[in-house]
């Protein structure tokens, strides 16, 4: 089937209902574009990528989706007909037989409808079949009227449509399978004599039973399906679809949610087997998480790396971080962009981390900030630590732990500097200079006291 069918997205429209300087089909639902769900759905259905007419901020959605299409720019948005004429310059007369032709502000369908409605195309010999629903208040979609044997007589736009034909509860979907000949050439047809002045694509429909070809559709079983996004509502709508999606794949994989209607997942976010979430999580954008962890609630995670056996306290928060096997963070900790926390780290209450490498078993249990540093295995560094890492030149500077080493509470330590492997920093120090290995320091500024004996 998928070389047998080209697709072609309509992405041309600025979207004025969205009240926004973005164009439509890039704003996020379930942290992706809307138009990433299209695309993907596209690749599903046809080997070849597919042809996306452009038009507002063309350069930005060219941007996002490089080489995933190919491109065809509607200058001026004269209709949904004048848009695939733009496609037609790109596909020609020649190629697979039929075309697809979806929205890019409709994320939703799924890939088995889209089949189902090729196969039905295929096997009705149809010209074209569109995809169709029913709903409860039809509001702005295009009336299906049918004639007396149910076959479909056309389509007339909400803005077009008398009183009789707003009752309609039977819909466009706004999604066409054309066989590719009668659709190319009756595109150059079509007429803008209605109320939007502009080339319906619709209209092709009468054009198509005018001249003796056949017009079938199939109604889709969950409206759901062709849920459009125009305005902010809408989008709102859509997210909550998504992310339910997103879930109940989740738990037949084996996650477990303490309350799954209270989560924020998006799309990409990954889970293991045997973890448990609980209420109030968010996670975003590619962040993993292993197996058998425990996200407590209010834990927010975007693009976070997640081992398996890791414990996320309440109201944790990282970004752009790898934490290891076996490590708990927080309750209240900060892991900001850079944070690498190795095997058995224990990150705790009120500890910000940022650019920090943290070895096996290092800990820093609560009240500390440690930025641009490298910490050893098996540190410990007390309450109310402190890496000084702006210096006067107005640069970063690092602070390195060797292994083993005990920075005591309320150490604050002036990068750039090294802190010896073994070595201790007693409570309150100040060290401004490199602390050698298994030695204490005291005092403001530190000084060496005591070089230790033994193995530390």
């Amino acid at each position: 089937m998928k070389d047998g069918i080209e697709v072609i997205i309509l992405a041309a429209g600025l979207g004025t209902r969205m009240k926004s300087t973005t164009v439509k089909v890039l704003h996020r639902a379930a942290g992706r574009p809307l138009i990433d769900y299209v695309v993907d759905l596209a690749k599903q259905i046809s080997d070849k990528p597919p042809v996306v007419i452009v038009g507002h901020q063309r350069e930005a959605v060219q941007k996002w989706l490089g080489d995933r299409a190919r491109y065809a720019v509607q200058e001026e948005q004269l209709g949904t007909g004048h848009a695939v004429l733009q496609a037609a310059k790109i596909l020609g007369k020649s190629g697979p037989r039929n075309i697809l032709i979806l929205s890019g502000d409709v994320p939703l369908t799924r890939a088995e409808t889209l089949k189902g409605l090729i196969e039905e195309h295929e096997r009705s010999r149809n010209a074209l079949t569109l995809l169709t629903m029913t709903l409860p208040d039809p509001a702005m979609y295009g009336r299906i009227v049918r004639d007396s044997s149910g076959g479909v007589v056309k389509i007339v736009e909400a803005k077009d449509a008398g009183d009789t034909e707003k009752k309609i509860g039977e819909v466009n979907a706004g999604i066409y399978v054309f066989a590719r000949e009668p659709l190319f050439e009756n595109l150059d047809k079509l007429s803008s004599d209605n109320a939007q002045g502009e080339y319906y694509l619709t209209d092709l429909l009468g054009m198509l039973r005018k001249s003796g070809q056949r017009v079938g559709a199939m109604i889709v079983d969950d409206p759901v399906e062709a849920i459009g996004v125009n305005s902010r509502a809408e989008l709102a709508t859509v997210e909550e679809i998504i992310q339910r999606r997103v879930v109940e794949k989740l738990m037949r994989d084996g996650v477990t949610f303490r309350n799954p209607a209270t989560v924020v997942i998006d799309s990409m976010v990954a889970i293991g087997a045997d973890t448990v979430v609980y209420p109030f999580v968010t996670l975003e954008g590619t962040t993993k998480v292993g197996r058998d962890c425990v996200i407590e609630p209010g834990v927010h995670l975007h693009n976070v790396t997640v081992g398996n056996n890791v414990h996320l306290k309440s109201g944790s928060v990282a970004e752009d971080a790898i934490i290891e096997d076996e490590a708990t963070i927080g309750p209240y900790a900060h892991l900001r962009p850079g944070t690498q926390l190795g095997k058995h780290v224990r990150v705790g209450n009120f500890v910000e981390t940022k650019k920090a490498i943290f070895g096996q078993g290092a800990k820093a249990s609560h009240l500390s900030y440690i930025g641009d540093a490298e910490i050893g295995a098996d540190v410990n560094i007390g309450a109310g630590t402190i890496t000084c890492n702006y210096g006067l030149d107005r640069k970063k500077h690092r602070t390195t732990i060797g292994d083993g080493a005990y920075i005591g509470s309320d150490s604050m330590l002036v990068a750039p500097v090294r802190i010896g492997r073994g070595a201790i920093t007693g409570a309150g120090a100040v060290v401004t200079k490199d602390v050698p290995p298994r030695s204490v320091v005291v005092g403001v500024p530190a000084r060496v006291i005591r070089v230790l004996d033994g193995k530390r």
